[in-house]
């Protein structure tokens, strides 16, 4: 069999998971909105329709806020590290790394 690739930061964020995080964050949010304003219990056909759309307003927030903050912690990645190899925690300096790995199991490392 041929050796597995190395990992990537390109390969961690692909947009299409990124979407689906997305509409997981906004289904859980719609749904939990459906069943908090008693969506599954006796309501008028009225009353319903506004259950609804508060939960489709509730989930279409949700799906917005939860991209916009994907995009801004996005931002703080450098272009130039999307295609080197990562061994070690994704937000970890290389530094960092460096530090913890050689002195496994003396806590962490000092800061300089």
């Amino acid at each position: 069999m041929s050796e597995p690739r190395p990992t990537t930061r390109r390969d961690l964020l692909k947009p299409v998971q990124l979407l689906g995080f997305g509409f997981a964050a906004a289904l859980f949010s719609g749904l939990v909105t459906l069943v908090s304003m008693g969506f599954f219990q006796n309501l008028t056909g009225d009353e319903r329709v506004h259950v609804i759309v508060a939960s489709l307003i509730v989930a279409g927030v949700a799906f917005i806020a939860t991209l916009v903050i994907i995009a801004l912690c996005m931002l703080a990645i450098d272009p130039a590290k999307m295609t080197r190899e990562i061994d070690h925690g994704v937000l970890m300096d290389d530094e960092d790394a460096a530090a913890s790995g050689d002195a496994a199991g003396d806590g962490p490392a000092p800061r300089v």
